[in-house]
């Protein structure tokens, strides 16, 4: 349960997280840091961690107390997603026929698998790319690019620019804004807003989909 309740906090809150394992941790921050981005791109079953708004974080605190070093952790974070997605893709080209039959295992339902494929289907390996913004998403589509047909060097080359573009924008993004006084006080309602820009296309997707039913 405390696990729980710590994961719950860690989705809500990721600033103070992050602050606090800084003041535990100092420079071991960095490999919990490189664990969390690559276990979320990295395990199917852990597609419910914070990975823009702790991008976002990181940025910040990177700005502000310089706890973080901005040119190490843009790169080690980059790394991390491209292992991750890897191990996932691998993962997807040997179990999928498994995964595939279970209704649910831990936070992963088999229905977010159909929509990811659905997604492939109708956006190519651009797809790669897009899926790298959206939360939950971004777990499913390295497995899902493994299960399917995508060859395995397209998709590498489409994964590390989408690694690239997610992690130096949104961490830059934080860097930036990190000064301003309104964003570091009002830090929850800027998570809330990532998280809302980063699940908006498939909330269109989902609109589309049942007008197009009717």
């Amino acid at each position: 349960m405390e696990f729980i309740h710590f994961i719950l906090d860690f989705l809500k809150d990721p600033l103070t997280t992050l602050q606090w394992f800084l003041s535990e941790y100092d420079k071991l921050t960095y490999a919990i840091l490189f664990l969390i981005i690559f276990v979320e791109t990295g395990l199917i079953i852990m597609p419910l961690l914070p990975g823009d708004s702790l991008l976002f974080a990181v940025g910040l605190l990177a700005s502000t107390t310089g706890q973080l070093d901005i040119a190490f952790v843009i790169p080690l974070m980059i790394l991390a997603a491209l292992l991750g997605d890897n191990v996932n893709y691998f993962v997807g080209k040997n179990f999928s026929n498994y995964i595939k039959s279970r209704d649910k295992i831990l936070f992963l339902k088999r229905e977010y698998i159909t929509k990811t494929e659905e997604f492939y289907e109708k956006n190519g390996g651009k797809a790669v790319i897009i899926a790298r913004f959206m939360p939950i998403i971004r777990t499913i589509a390295p497995f899902v690019a493994g299960a399917g047909s995508m060859k395995y060097m397209k998709y590498i080359t489409f994964c590390v620019l989408g690694a690239v573009l997610w992690v130096t924008s949104i961490t830059l993004m934080g860097y930036f804004l990190g000064s301003n006084e309104w964003v570091k006080h009002n830090f929850e309602k800027v998570v809330l807003g990532i998280v809302f820009v980063s699940v908006l296309p498939m909330i269109i997707g989902i609109l589309k989909a049942q007008f197009a039913k009717k």
